[in-house]
């Protein structure tokens, strides 16, 4: 059975930096092309970061400049640095995987940001 698990959200004042990551067990993330979701109160799922198995990447415009997602292969994780957190960076993120038949969901770690 695939499962993904976030870590490292938190509670942080604005300007400050987290650091989040997704690992998974019974898949190879470093095979597949992963995700970064979040989603705040009230407001639609977003992604705000992908990189695919070939090792493309994009980001969201709002978090471009200051997000940064990469992947360490030896521990076959994926991480979301995230710099200069901002007030309406809080939202609880999500790790995403698209494979083949569908895409596997982490419960979510919670990001908060305070003034």
């Amino acid at each position: 059975q695939v499962q993904l698990v976030e870590s490292g959200g938190g509670l942080v004042q604005a300007g400050e930096s987290l650091r989040l990551s997704c690992a998974a067990s019974g898949i190879v993330l470093s095979r597949h092309h992963l995700n970064w979701y979040r989603q705040a109160p009230g407001k639609e799922r977003e992604r705000v970061a992908s990189t695919t198995s070939r090792g493309i990447i994009d980001y969201a415009d709002a978090v471009r400049g200051r997000f940064t997602i990469s992947r360490d292969i030896d521990s076959d994780t994926v991480s979301l640095q995230m710099n200069g957190l901002k007030l309406e960076d809080t939202a609880v993120y999500y790790c995403n995987i698209n494979t083949n038949p569908g895409d596997y969901w982490g419960q979510g770690t919670q990001v908060t940001v305070s003034s």
